[in-house]
């Protein structure tokens, strides 16, 4: 295998924006687009976050459903999914709970002088934290390094959920096969809130568009699913 399946999730607000730039996260889905993402998470090998998305939300990264986690047994699988964070300085929380649950572990994809810091900072957690590990993934890290990285590791379908620069590599690498977009029926309108992505040089333009899967509302969300290219049939 040259590199996992690979599908880019985001909840986006109608002008583009992942949240507001309030304390609290914005809400930006509802009860039946989770359940399909859960269903998702279900059904891939390993999620990937951004160390931006670790500070702010401190996901857990969790399948929720017990009957798709018991699925995921059955299968002779983990219950939950392998962990991934990038990140540039290397610098993580060792307490976030995405290092702290589930029992597939996690990987973190740094470079140079964050090797040694993220090392020094898991080294931090307690003895019975599932293992977790430090990868040199380039300088800057790269989707291409990630990615053959995760294939070693097993990765045959691997959903990255985020935030804006991790959309923005995986997007601009030409190395996403599926986008899924859950769109909610409001406006940030808030300059500074962060954005699904940031500007780059994106392989598909105008010219070279995506291919429109699906488009149907789940309660007043619009889901859309988008073809990216070379991942069709695999």
């Amino acid at each position: 295998m040259d590199r996992p399946y690979t599908i880019l999730s985001c909840a986006m607000s109608v002008d583009g924006r992942i949240d507001d730039t309030g304390p609290q996260r914005l809400r930006l889905s509802n009860e039946a687009d989770f359940a399909e993402i859960d269903e998702l998470r279900a059904e891939c090998d390993a999620i990937l976050v951004g160390a931006g998305t670790l500070r702010a939300d401190d996901p857990r990264l969790l399948v929720r459903s017990p009957l798709l986690r018991r699925r995921r047994r059955e299968q002779g699988r983990t219950e939950n999914l392998l962990k991934a964070v990038i990140t540039r300085s290397g610098e993580i929380d060792p307490q976030a709970r995405l290092f702290s649950t589930g029992d597939a572990g996690a990987v973190v994809y740094t470079t140079g002088a964050g090797v040694e810091i993220a090392r020094s900072a898991l080294e931090r957690r307690p003895d019975d934290d599932p293992p977790a590990d430090v990868v040199d993934a380039g300088d800057p890290p790269t989707a291409k390094a990630v990615l053959a990285d995760l294939a070693d590791r097993g990765v045959s379908r691997l959903l990255v959920e985020g935030g804006g620069h991790v959309h923005t590599l995986f997007l601009t690498s030409g190395l996403v096969d599926e986008l899924r977009l859950a769109i909610a029926p409001f406006f940030v309108g808030e300059e500074d809130a962060p954005r699904f992505v940031l500007p780059g040089a994106f392989p598909h333009t105008p010219d070279t568009p995506m291919r429109l899967l699906e488009a149907r509302a789940l309660g007043e969300v619009a889901v859309l699913r988008y073809r990216l290219g070379e991942g069709e049939g695999r």
